[in-house]
């Protein structure tokens, strides 16, 4: 878990983290549930056969209107890969904010609401990237941070029944889609996304909704609480990147695995190729390939490969893992990390080194456990 120096901050659902007996931890910032009294394991079960709820509302959440005249889409492309500029009202895009050595400064979700864009920011970098999108796009954007709003992520494959039950048009909604919704008096605005690999909402609620909101959705008979830490091992084996682990300000998209989060359009010869920080080094790597590549990695035996182990092939060291841990979906170790671009195909051989000790891996491709979002 990342621990930030300072006065540690508390999400609207701080009481109720502490009412239904979480173990509380500082994270980016704030006091956070890291587990409650079932465990991590059984948290993680849970929201992979039925549904969990987890307070993300450390999160950053800003809304970008365009000025008279001017377009919050076309000025947000001028620092970001991702193709903004084609989301339709409802749309919903992953991308990221990258500087002039085109390495990952945040990773982000932009929503278009067909007058504005919602932007979901990382909890640890949400000051930095605020100031970045006001140094670059204030001329032509009003910049309204959200910050004190709540943030609920509500996953797994039964969230659609559990949501539909206070909202039942948003059942309706694809992967990657968003609305506005009343839920339980309040104006939400949901996605149908999240950062487990599988189905399920993340839900936007004013501040003094929030408590209210979880309350509704915890009262529903499929949805238990879910901390940080089966959050982890759920995006792990999802093979989704966590920020400042699994790629930072040194590594691009494209080392990243994340090609398909630039536009196409955003790519060397599309109709609007570069214009963002980073576009050339970027732009060559998608041409001509990336010295090094995120892969999935199986570990023989129990042995778990934390962050910065060494990945070794015929005695010389390749790569790191960058994150590592038990996948209770698949009741094994798991690992990813970056391996250089001649060791990145699925089934190469290569040795994690654990405490020292070598020990037999394979790359794979990822995800590690098969995606399951619901896409109409």
């Amino acid at each position: 878990m990342t621990e930030t120096p300072g006065p540690l901050k508390r999400t609207p659902l701080f009481e109720l983290h502490r009412e239904l007996g979480a173990r509380i931890v500082p994270f980016a910032g704030y006091e956070m549930p890291v587990q409650y009294p079932a465990g991590i394991i059984a948290e993680h079960t849970h929201t992979r056969i039925a549904c969990g709820l987890f307070d993300v509302s450390h999160m950053g959440q800003v809304r970008l209107t365009g000025k008279p005249g001017r377009s919050a889409s076309a000025a947000l492309e001028r620092i970001v890969p991702g193709d903004i500029a084609g989301l339709a009202p409802g749309q919903q895009r992953y991308t990221q904010l990258t500087n002039a050595q085109g390495g990952i400064l945040d990773d982000l979700m932009v929503t278009s609401t067909g007058d504005h864009l919602l932007v979901v920011l990382n909890a640890a970098c949400k000051d930095a990237d605020l100031a970045h999108l006001q140094a670059h796009l204030a001329a032509d954007c009003e910049i309204e941070p959200m910050f004190t709003r709540g943030l609920l992520a509500l996953q797994g494959p039964q969230a659609a029944a559990a949501l539909s039950r206070l909202a039942p048009a948003l059942a309706a909604l694809k992967f990657m889609t968003g609305a506005f919704a009343l839920i339980e008096g309040a104006r939400c605005y949901v996605t149908r996304s999240g950062y487990t690999g599988g189905d399920g909402f993340e839900i936007s609620t004013p501040a003094e909704a929030t408590e209210t909101v979880a309350r509704k959705l915890l009262a529903q008979p499929e949805v238990k609480p879910i901390g940080l830490g089966a959050r982890d091992s759920l995006r792990l084996e999802a093979g989704l990147c966590l920020y400042g682990h699994d790629f930072d300000t040194a590594t691009t998209p494209v080392e990243a695995g994340l090609l398909w989060s630039i536009g196409k359009d955003r790519r060397p010869g599309g109709a609007r190729a570069g214009g963002y920080p980073g576009a050339d080094v970027i732009g060559a790597q998608i041409t001509d390939g990336a010295p090094r590549r995120r892969v999935g990695i199986l570990p023989e035996g129990r042995a778990i490969a934390r962050e910065g182990a060494a990945i070794m092939a015929g005695g010389v060291a390749v790569g790191t893992v960058t994150s590592g841990g038990f996948s209770p979906t698949l009741g094994r170790a798991v690992a990813m990390g970056y391996v250089a671009g001649s060791h990145a195909a699925a089934g190469t051989k290569v040795e994690l080194m654990v405490r020292d000790k070598p020990v037999p891996a394979a790359v794979v491709t990822m995800p590690l456990v098969k995606h399951a979002y619901w896409r109409g």
